[in-house]
């Protein structure tokens, strides 16, 4: 029967026991032997019989962290097969054979070569076979068989996420939960107590307390206070093996932060607040700042500061900083030491948010008092008035009363007032003022017509401190008396139709009056001097209409006809005026519409001398303007030469033919020089051009006969003068064909085409001759050769 034998010094190192063996036999693997070993049962008749395994295989294990100076033997192998003659060879193959497990080929002794680490590998699995030695034929089919290694407390506990921050609120109950902590142990949980974790408190007791099994952190007294003590640092611990003497443990930190509620009322550091403020502090100025002390934080700590009662009014206003810590205590309205020297108030502070589990240890509101001084400064003169308005009549002499202007002095030391107008206000001196007693006066006549409201300065200064001015704006009216007659409201140019009838309204006219009036005039024809054609209506609304009194007027001889108006006021004393209105004839259709009429300009009120003379002053010096203009340009030199021109041409043209002689008008294109059209040639804008032809014919000045014998160089000198006066002449190079070449002169032609090739003794003349002109012909005298006549006489 196979069996593990096993040496007995390791006996006590493996758990899985060949006691087991018949137990296994049935489920363990293993390999049969031949069936013709001798351990083969023999087969007869009867019930077959199951042949018994040559070897069964137990669960082995080993220790991890077992380390020694040799191999380690865990067991021994040994099939029945081998009858003991070193036939059987041993295989080992599956995890770690070779490398971490090692089998003897002959004896089947396994050892383990290395430490092993449960956390790393928990078991191996490994195959085992026995072999012929000579010809490696198995005698057994091969088995496998697991070797576990079994854990021992070599890992300690370890928190996750370390370190811990937590927070929980100040004055809370007992057993309030803060925050849990988890720690893990690598160890087997399954085997023993390496991996059974109990919690515990190091630092931070008696504040805190952690649930050995759960390690929930939890409050371990009431009432923590936040402002004695913020921040708590506790240290928790977590020990295996159940927590027993000679477990591993591992540590963490957790800090524990306290949350602030608002337990704490504001408080004043102070019962009593002097401030002291000038009077002359404008308001919203801040005087002061009042800080209560709230030993809470954040919103718990927002304060609102507020006046509860006392004299103070609504001259003082407190209110709470952007941040809600100190009330800033302003000016609201304007003090005045000579009326009220001190205030003293008081103001309560008190806190925005209030907790209501916290009520009990309210109020939460404080109250202190605060005396504001008020500072004497030396002040301006003051008005009794800002602004003044006064009125005045209208053309009143000079000097007449407009009103009084009185300012005093503030300051309990009373000093004298002086007044005066500012000069940018008052540009034309309309108005005096008397500096002592501030009286105003006009200063010349005043016209409401031109200006009804005139704006002033007035300044106020103290004689012993001049520095201290005050200054006020006077509105004067200039208020209206009846000294305009009232007029019509424009110029009216009526018409009637030669078919018009009895009662039609022809034209509507409207009354002005530069006077304030209430609109009421009256306005009427004189019967004296009506016309008799028309009728004028007054309508009681400031206007009048003017109606034709017959039909007929076809019939009518005349083309115009005056309407005489008296228009009068109600004014005291009522004024009138007089006017006339030119009602034109026309001829018009039967629906009314204008053929042909005789239209006038108008009333025939005539115009007065000096609209007369105004129209006769702008004829004579229209008249006088046109003539010194006339006048400067007749006398205006023309220009000398081209360059005073306003169109000038910088135009070089290079051409390098040499023309055929004095016939040759063809060898260049004489136009390239020439402006373009412009149409602008001549006249006011552009004189005459003196390099083109004019488009105008001209006709050359005549030339005086010459008489015989002829100065040549007077000649030449007149046809040069000629040339260049002559508007037609161009300014270009080109060759002057003279119509006049001398005849009947001595010297006869210049001009060597026509000289005859034969005759010595004509040339001979013809040179004596020259050196006769002059020494302007000495080089052409010289051309032919000429001896000077003196020379010949000589010889």
């Amino acid at each position: 029967m196979p069996a593990f034998q096993f040496c007995p010094l390791l006996s006590l190192l493996l758990l899985g026991c060949s006691s087991t063996v018949p137990v296994m036999e049935e489920s363990s693997p293993g390999l049969s032997g031949d069936s013709g070993s001798p351990s083969s049962p023999p087969q007869g008749p009867g019930p077959p019989l199951r042949s018994k395994r040559s070897w069964v295989w137990n669960q082995f294990f080993v220790i991890e962290e077992y380390a020694g100076p040799e191999p380690v033997l865990i067991g021994r192998l040994h099939t029945d097969v081998d009858p003991g003659e070193g036939r059987a060879k041993y295989i080992l193959t599956g995890e770690g054979a070779g490398s971490v497990f090692v089998i003897d080929e002959k004896s089947g002794n396994i050892h383990v070569t290395k430490s092993l680490d449960r956390e790393e590998k928990e078991e191996y699995v490994l195959l085992a076979q026995a072999v012929d030695k000579l010809t490696l034929r198995p005698l057994e089919p091969p088995s496998q068989f697991i070797i576990k290694v079994q854990d021992i407390n070599d890992n300690p506990p370890v928190f996750l996420h370390p370190p811990y921050r937590a927070s929980v609120p100040e004055m809370s109950n007992v057993g309030t939960s803060v925050i849990q902590v988890t720690a893990t142990d690598a160890d087997d949980p399954t085997y023993g107590n390496s991996a059974r974790l109990v919690y515990t408190v190091l630092e931070g007791q008696p504040y805190f307390s952690v649930d050995p099994q759960t390690g929930v952190i939890r409050t371990a007294i009431p009432n923590m206070d936040r402002e004695t003590q913020d921040e708590f640092l506790v240290v928790i611990q977590a020990k295996d093996m159940g927590g027993h003497v000679g477990g591993l443990s591992g540590s963490t930190t957790v800090t524990i932060s306290l949350i602030d509620v608002n337990d704490n009322p504001p408080k004043f550091p102070q019962s009593l607040y002097q401030f002291t403020v000038m009077e002359d502090t404008a308001p919203g100025s801040v005087i002061g700042r009042l800080r209560a002390h709230d030993p809470d934080i954040g919103e718990n700590a927002v304060m609102s500061y507020t006046i509860l009662d006392g004299d103070a009014g609504d001259t003082f206003i407190v209110m709470s900083d952007s941040a809600g810590q100190d009330g800033i205590l302003k000016v609201q309205k304007p003090l005045d030491f000579e009326t009220r020297r001190s205030f003293t108030f008081r103001v309560e502070v008190m806190n925005t948010v209030i907790d209501p589990q916290y009520i009990r240890r309210g109020p939460f509101k404080d109250v202190t008092t605060v005396r504001v001084t008020v500072g004497d400064v030396n002040e301006s003169p003051l008005f009794s008035q800002n602004p003044y308005t006064l009125s005045v009549l209208e053309n009143q002499p000079a000097g007449t009363l407009v009103g009084v202007v009185q300012a005093h002095d503030p300051d309990l030391q009373s000093n004298s007032i002086s007044y005066s107008i500012e000069p940018l206000s008052n540009p034309e001196e309309l108005f005096t003022i008397n500096p002592e007693d501030g009286t105003l006066r006009t200063s010349v006549f005043l016209d409401r017509e031109n200006k009804k409201e005139h704006s002033i300065t007035v300044t106020a200064s103290e004689t012993d401190s001049p520095s201290q001015v005050s200054r006020v704006g006077v509105l004067i009216q200039v208020l209206d008396i009846n000294d305009n007659p009232p007029t019509l409201a424009e110029i009216y140019k009526p018409h009637v139709c030669d078919n018009a009838q009895a009662g039609q309204v022809i034209q509507t006219v409207r009354v002005k009056d530069a006077d304030i009036e209430n609109g009421v005039f009256h306005i009427q024809s004189p019967s004296a001097t009506s016309d008799g054609n028309f009728t004028l209506q007054d309508n009681k609304d400031g206007s009048a209409s003017l109606l034709v009194k017959h039909s007929g007027f076809w019939k009518s001889q005349r083309d115009i006809f005056l309407v005489p108006i008296e228009i009068k006021d109600n004014g005291d004393p009522p004024l009138s005026s007089t006017d006339t209105l030119t009602v034109s004839l026309c001829h018009c259709e039967a629906g009314g519409a204008v053929l042909t009429c005789q239209m006038t300009t108008g009333s025939a009120t005539g115009l007065s001398t000096p609209a007369l003379l105004a129209i006769l002053a702008c004829a004579f010096s229209l008249l006088a303007l046109v003539s010194l203009f006339y006048l400067q340009r007749r006398h205006k030199p023309s220009p000398l030469s081209l360059c005073e021109d306003e169109d000038i041409r910088e135009n070089i043209i290079t051409y390098d033919d040499e023309g055929g002689g004095e016939q040759d008008t063809q060898a260049f294109d004489m136009s390239a020089l020439q402006p373009p059209q412009t149409g602008l040639s001549g006249g006011f804008f552009h004189p005459p051009r003196m390099d083109v032809l004019p488009r105008v014919p001209h006709h050359p000045a005549p030339r005086s006969p010459q008489t015989a014998p002829v100065d040549v160089q007077r000649f030449l000198a007149l046809r040069l003068r000629e040339a260049e006066r002559d508007p037609v002449a161009p300014p270009y190079d080109s060759i002057q064909v003279y119509g006049f070449e001398g005849g009947g002169s001595s010297a006869g032609s210049l001009s060597s085409l026509t000289s005859s090739s034969g005759g010595l003794g004509e040339e001979e003349l013809i040179g004596e001759d020259i050196w006769e002109w002059g020494p302007h012909f000495r080089t052409l005298a010289e051309i032919y050769g000429a001896k000077r006549r003196h020379s010949t006489a000589e010889e």
